[in-house]
């Protein structure tokens, strides 16, 4: 099983993580007692799991109906079109690198001492975009940004500003290149680190040893420490990465046990939810990577857009957690 090195998220993180693996595309709402106990199967308390409710209605990242004294939540309209988005994209993130056509995205710019904040802004959300920085005011990609980037220069009003979409000239110092610019050393400590964890689960899998209780916990905990990579992980094309990379491992290993977890956790899903509405948990169901990338293909001009409570929320996060100098949660 996996032992302590295992990603422990806070409640906001685990409710819609939870709702977005079993209750997406329902238009029916959850009573709030019912959602208490889902978190207390993760140690969340009373308090601390009605204050996630709250602060995620606040955002508009669940609605909230009342009847009598009971309060119930659901998704909002569109959000789950938003989640099957990002569910495909993080399923299948990793299985690949992508195609390279030698080119890199480049932003340079100086900003004045005196306008630090605007500078700050800038660097946080190119980090956020996908770029690196190569030295301190140029900063690289090895995919073509060069369209977002350039918004993102007008937006904040930057005048000193260029962006190019460039080849390296070979043969330079050892070391000093665009690539040099992405940690990908500390991106295959993780990965391996995550193999390391998770791995063992095969084996409990494969004997039967994991109960539905701990089935709902692991697969929960195991999509909110899959969903950093895609954040994080620029990407690479596979001219840099290194001998033995271990991110196709680490995919294979996220996909084969969310996938097998899948009936497990529902059923737990299904027994807590009923405790409070049996009716309601007849309604759960989870969604392993065959039917996203069928609900994926469905969408059509139905994807994300950007202009949803829920990737607003997303932007912020990561423009929060970029400026705080920490990984994703």
């Amino acid at each position: 099983m996996p032992d302590d090195g295992r990603t422990r998220a806070e409640p906001q993180l685990l409710l819609t993580s939870l709702l977005g693996d079993y209750w997406y595309w329902r238009d029916e709402h959850i009573p709030s007692a019912a959602l208490v106990r889902l978190l207390a199967e993760f140690g969340i308390g009373r308090e601390n799991a009605r204050a996630a409710m709250r602060r995620l209605a606040a955002k508009g990242l669940l609605t909230t109906s009342r009847a009598g004294r009971t309060t119930a939540y659901g998704i909002p309209p569109r959000t789950s079109d938003v989640i099957v988005h990002r569910t495909h994209r993080m399923l299948v993130f990793g299985a690949s690198a992508p195609p390279w056509d030698g080119r890199w995205t480049v932003v340079a710019f100086s900003v004045p001492e005196q306008e630090r904040e605007i500078r700050t802004a800038l660097r946080s959300r190119l980090r956020v975009l996908g770029l690196a920085a190569l030295y301190d005011g140029l900063w690289v990609s090895p995919h073509d940004l060069a369209g977002p980037a350039r918004d993102l220069v007008a937006e904040l009003g930057i005048g000193r500003a260029t962006v190019l979409r460039a080849t390296e000239v070979p043969g330079g110092p050892h070391g000093g290149g665009p690539a040099s610019a992405f940690d990908v050393e500390g991106l295959a400590a993780e990965y391996a680190e995550f193999v390391r964890i998770y791995a063992p689960l095969r084996d409990g899998l494969a004997a039967g040893r994991i109960g539905p209780a701990e089935a709902l916990r692991i697969r929960t905990e195991l999509r909110v420490a899959w969903r950093t990579f895609p954040e994080r992980d620029p990407d690479l094309p596979a001219v840099m990465l290194p001998a033995g990379w271990a991110r196709p491992e680490a995919q294979r290993l996220f996909i084969e046990v969310y996938d097998r977890l899948g009936p497990l956790a529902e059923h737990r899903f299904r027994q807590v939810l009923a405790e409070v509405d049996p009716g309601l948990a007849e309604l759960a169901s989870h969604h392993d990577s065959a039917r996203i990338a069928r609900l994926y293909s469905e969408l059509g001009d139905r994807r994300a857009r950007g202009d949803t409570p829920f990737e607003q929320a997303v932007r912020e996060r990561r423009l929060d957690e970029v400026g705080r100098g920490r990984p994703s949660a």
